[in-house]
């Protein structure tokens, strides 16, 4: 199928693009998983990328646990832990994503994280359980295609975590991919790039947000090259200032 990731993906950046959709758990050899779109820049020149079918699209109560598939959105799963008085993803309610890319990076807000309710992930076809899935910070050891998820069922919803986290949430008007570089240890993104003077600065059709430095937004006509320009001048403005190496938290495909 072709998508127009300049209308598909979150930050409205990209070209249309032909897209591999996969129907069956199995091993795929060097795809790059397209999801919702929500952390990602897509060049228009990207190859070998992939989305899940809509038959990955469920939830089922299976007494232990749940089994998802993960092309399940993060407010259908939200709602689902909310409305069955389930605890441990709070959070999501502050999050956009699908299951496959939220499990993947780890997703989550403060100390609340998807490793906290995985069992296991099918990936490839096969079942791998959470010790063996080398959680850490925004990552995971994860190699392959994420097909469905196996979730704890712990009772008890917690609303002030909803709440907590909605509080955090400060997502920007403009077309954005959410937060662009992952905190490093001891600091925060945002405030190493509002330091080196790039809250609120512009690059072409892009810039980082006056409300928070993080979040790389499209102004309007954003292309795949500023953004990348942008990412590459804001890891050496703060490397050269702090001596730190931030790391993308946005996943880029070329």
């Amino acid at each position: 199928m072709l998508i127009d990731f300049a209308r598909y993906s979150s930050v409205k950046i990209g070209g249309v693009v032909q897209v591999q959709v996969l129907e069956t758990c199995a091993p795929y050899a060097s795809v790059q998983m397209v999801g919702l779109a929500n952390n990602l820049l897509v060049a228009p020149s990207a190859e070998n990328l992939a989305i899940l079918s809509k038959h990955f699209d469920y939830i089922t109560d299976l007494g232990t646990h749940l089994e998802v598939g993960a092309r399940t959105s993060a407010q259908r799963l939200f709602s689902y832990y909310k409305s069955h008085d389930l605890q441990g993803l709070e959070f999501l309610g502050a999050l956009p994503g699908s299951v496959g890319g939220l499990v993947k990076m780890n997703a989550g807000m403060k100390a609340y994280e998807m490793k906290e309710v995985i069992e296991a992930l099918n990936i490839n076809g096969e079942w791998v359980e959470t010790k063996d899935l080398g959680f850490a910070y925004r990552t995971s050891k994860i190699q392959g295609v994420v097909f469905k998820a196996r979730l704890k069922k712990h009772k008890g919803f917690r609303p002030g975590v909803l709440q907590e986290c909605a509080h955090m949430r400060c997502h920007p008007k403009k077309p954005s991919f959410g937060s662009c570089f992952k905190n490093p240890v001891g600091d925060f993104a945002g405030r190493l790039l509002e330091a080196v003077g790039l809250k609120g600065f512009n690059l072409g059709g892009v810039g980082f947000s006056p409300l928070h430095a993080n979040f790389l937004i499209n102004l309007g006509n954003g292309r795949f090259e500023e953004a990348l320009r942008l990412i590459t001048l804001a890891k050496e403005r703060v490397f050269n200032a702090f001596g730190i190496a931030l790391e993308e938290e946005v996943c880029i495909y070329r």
